[in-house]
């Protein structure tokens, strides 16, 4: 009985220190992203899965700008069906993929959209940001 009992404390005490843990490690990634948004005019952040359709179509969108914009545009891709991504699917309270959100040089959002976005659609929205 009390064997059992330690066992369950002891399953109890690892549970809430990988939580703890886990939560730190956000916090940090969180934190890394933050202090590189200020170095690009837009951050443009694709939230997707590599198992979704039209979102590896996607892929190709993101490739393209990051080439042409490389030094203005910081391209981001967070797969939100990984246990790596999904807090940042729930810290950008995403309902759909792909989804892609739009942050200017300050980190604040200033435009998002749902779905498959043609590149043509996307650079007017990275142009009225001022990126040229």
């Amino acid at each position: 009985m009390i064997i059992n009992s330690l066992k369950t404390i002891l399953v109890a005490i690892i549970f809430f220190i990988t939580i703890v843990s886990n939560s730190k490690a956000q916090e940090s990634r969180l934190e890394i992203q933050k202090k590189s948004i200020a170095k690009y005019k837009v951050t443009f952040i694709e939230l997707g899965s590599v198992r979704c359709i039209p979102c590896q179509k996607m892929q190709g969108v993101m490739k393209s700008i990051e080439k042409k914009y490389g030094t203005q545009v910081k391209v981001v891709f967070h797969d939100v069906w990984s246990p790596e991504g999904k807090p940042f699917g729930q810290q950008f309270g995403i309902e759909a993929i792909p989804t892609q959100v739009f942050l200017d040089e300050n980190g604040k959002e200033f435009s998002r959209h749902v779905g498959f976005f043609p590149e043509e659609e996307l650079i007017k929205v990275l142009k009225s940001e001022g990126v040229k």
